[in-house]
């Protein structure tokens, strides 16, 4: 049965490997999805990844980061769904966790977080928070 919305399913998938304290996940590539995995790098929530290339469906492989047998991330929500998208405008950027985690935001100018778009003045829509 085919999946509808890709994003929820990356994002339940990296849950679960955490949840279950496996060291990498793979899941099916996109060019949002390797966005998203690049914030994740650069935030610390993730150690490395890598894109594997295959003639059928390239994959991502995801290195997940631990602290004292604890997955970094706690907490990954999606907001933005198919049938009820969330937009957010350059004000009204949220704050998670009182700015201790992160909003993923996609843009004008590509996918970022809450605080790149905050410096380049952009809102967009508003596709998942983490912590």
């Amino acid at each position: 049965m085919p999946v509808t919305d890709q994003i929820a399913d990356y994002l339940t998938r990296i849950r679960n490997a955490g949840n279950a304290k496996h060291r990498t996940v793979l899941i099916p590539s996109s060019k949002l999805k390797i966005a998203i995995t690049e914030i994740l790098k650069e935030q610390g929530y993730i150690t490395d990844y890598e894109e594997i290339e295959d003639r059928v469906q390239s994959t991502i492989k995801i290195h997940l980061r631990y602290f004292s047998g604890e997955p970094a991330i706690k907490e990954i929500k999606r907001i933005s769904k198919p049938g009820r998208r969330v937009y957010v405008s350059a004000a009204n950027l949220p704050r998670i966790k009182n700015g201790l985690g992160t909003a993923i935001i996609s843009t004008s100018r590509g996918v970022m977080n809450e605080k790149q778009a905050k410096k380049f003045n952009v809102g967009g829509e508003f596709i998942c928070s983490l912590w």
